[in-house]
């Protein structure tokens, strides 16, 4: 029994000596996890903001140029433009008719004599009028919001937006009730 127990573990120790393991291909070296968790971070400029929002209120469309967003800039003028265009077009019909209802009060004919009474010439001063008030809150609205465009997108290039903390909207089928669950997945890495 004693050389029996003794073959047995001569056996085994003989086979574990000629048994070799391959190397493991998936060990992470540590040299690898400290370079992967250290994670380049721009330090935080608490000026970037107010920056880009000054660059905007002199120039409009400096701060989204120095916010790298250059495709905002024909966006910020061609809304300038617009509401400065229809300022004028308005202020161009409403001297228009200003100037006709002038001369019609002095007794002259004008330009509208037989088509528009005196009651729609004053309507119409009106309108153009409040059409040019309009006009001049819109180019101040685009105006303001470039501003606040480039104050907003300097706060938000500075925002970690990493994958370590993610809310994704999330739809699921339910195959045993034939309804779709919609909800919110969190992710958190650490």
């Amino acid at each position: 029994m004693k050389n029996n127990q003794l073959f047995f573990l001569f056996f085994f120790l003989l086979s574990a000596s000629f048994s070799n393991a391959q190397e493991d291909t998936l060990s992470v070296r540590t040299e690898e996890i400290a370079e992967e968790q250290e994670k380049d971070y721009e330090p935080y400029n608490a000026l970037a903001p107010s920056k880009a929002a000054f660059y905007s209120a002199i120039l409009p469309g400096l701060g989204q140029a120095y916010n790298g967003s250059y495709w905002k800039i024909p966006i910020a003028y061609g809304g300038l433009a617009t509401g400065i265009y229809f300022y004028r077009e308005n202020d161009k019909q409403y001297d228009r008719y200003r100037n006709a209802y002038k001369d019609r009060l002095a007794g002259r004919v004008d330009e509208f004599n037989g088509r528009i009474s005196t009651d729609g010439l004053i309507r119409a001063q009106e309108f153009y009028q409040k059409n040019k008030e309009i006009s001049i809150l819109v180019t101040v609205g685009v105006y303001i919001l470039n501003i606040v465009d480039a104050n907003v997108e300097a706060h938000l290039r500075q925002f970690n937006v990493d994958e370590d903390l993610t809310v994704r909207p999330n739809m699921d089928f339910d195959a045993l009730s034939g309804k779709t669950n919609y909800g919110l997945t969190l992710n958190f890495n650490f």
